[in-house]
């Protein structure tokens, strides 16, 4: 009987997009004959424990990222996280190295986490952010996601090559570039279903505090007053998974895929930040959409501009939301389908070839913050 190879999945917990799109890979790694162990912290581990409650679970280094109260501060906030962001990086990459051993990984895919490359097996990395926007200094931070992402045999973007695609310039670079890039069409766990519709309006919530419970409040209050029916997933998947209800508002915690792939295609219109992997979601159900992006943040500022500019969904400033903006998405077309679909089995054929990449020595990382590999960390094994 042939042994199972062990793949390691790590998404980034960052909101709960980078988690939720790994769903199908874990999925499909199942399908065909490997064994997944997942690794992350917080959030995104918390979620997909619950999604695959029988598969193996690693805690890693938590990057700990954290939104400023106010927007105009999310550069300067992330400027001040950024030795805490290394010195997680490091301490992942020095981590690495007993995971490999203790568990027998046969190969890596790493979404948006940097320093989870080895030179001892294939390594994959997930990303939709060639171009990382920050305004002035997207060069450099671009520059910088580009030298992790050449530690890894192949780069893996969520979203089709030509110029009908999702991610727009944040996924696409020109010719000139020496990334190691495979488009490999846009991920979902979900599936669109013709479904009896029950609610008016789907609030999805996500994403690192303060900023998911300033939206919370400020979308109650907007809300309350209307006789929509309307549900809300405040997506706290450290709580209990309670429900409650208030006039027209039924509230969950949080939902699990099967839960949330029936109450989306089961409402008429979304409500939800302008994550990419949301996007990714809500295309493969055709939805009608509004997006509210992060303060701040310059990737989701693009993409809700950009599915605008489209005519497929308006979206608002958080500070500027109204229920008389939310009204606009009578305008706009909603979000279609692509239609393809990923060949899982060719993708995973990089875990049968030998490794023939070879990186330069860990010291490259560890003297940026001077830290001795013998201050390793130990995983924490959370199987169940």
């Amino acid at each position: 009987m042939e042994v199972k190879k062990n793949i390691l999945v790590a998404p980034l917990n960052w909101g709960l997009g980078h988690a939720t799109r790994c769903i199908p890979i874990i999925r499909a790694l199942i399908e065909n004959g490997f064994n997944p162990i997942i690794a992350s912290d917080g959030d995104a581990l918390g979620l997909l424990k619950k999604e695959f409650p029988h598969t193996k679970a690693i805690r890693l280094p938590s990057y700990d990222i954290k939104y400023a109260k106010k927007g105009k501060n999310f550069k300067q906030k992330m400027f001040f996280n950024s030795p805490k962001i290394l010195l997680a990086i490091i301490q992942e990459h020095l981590v690495l190295k007993r995971i490999i051993k203790d568990y027998r990984i046969n190969g890596i895919i790493s979404d948006n986490r940097f320093g989870l490359f080895s030179k001892k097996i294939p390594c994959v990395y997930i990303t939709h952010q060639l171009t990382v926007l920050s305004g002035k200094t997207t060069n450099l931070s671009s520059n910088i996601h580009h030298y992790f992402i050449k530690k890894y045999d192949s780069c893996w973007v969520p979203d089709l090559k030509q110029c009908n695609n999702l991610s727009g310039k944040l996924g696409h670079l020109n010719e000139n570039h020496k990334l190691n890039i495979e488009y490999i069409g846009p991920l979902s766990r979900f599936e669109k279903k013709s479904i009896e519709k029950k609610y008016d309006l789907m609030v999805l919530l996500s994403g690192p505090e303060p900023q998911r419970t300033i939206l919370e409040k400020k979308l109650f209050n907007i809300l309350k007053t209307t006789n929509k029916k309307t549900l809300f997933v405040r997506g706290k998947v450290d709580s209990a998974p309670d429900s409650f209800d208030f006039g027209n508002i039924t509230f969950y915690n949080y939902m699990t895929s099967n839960e949330l792939e029936s109450a989306i295609n089961a409402s008429e219109l979304i409500i939800a930040r302008s994550g990419y992997t949301t996007i990714m979601d809500l295309a493969k159900l055709e939805k009608k959409a509004f997006f509210i992006p992060t303060p701040g943040q310059s990737e989701q500022e693009y993409l809700a501009k950009r599915m605008d500019y489209l005519g497929l969904t308006p979206y608002s400033k958080q500070e500027n939301l109204s229920l008389e903006k939310l009204n606009k998405v009578l305008l706009y077309s909603g979000l279609k389908n692509f239609n393809s679909s990923i060949n899982y089995q060719k993708l995973f054929n990089i875990f049968d070839e030998k490794k023939t990449t070879f990186y330069s020595s860990v010291k490259e990382l560890e003297v940026l913050s001077k830290v001795k590999e013998n201050s390793e960390p130990t995983p924490t094994s959370l199987s169940t």
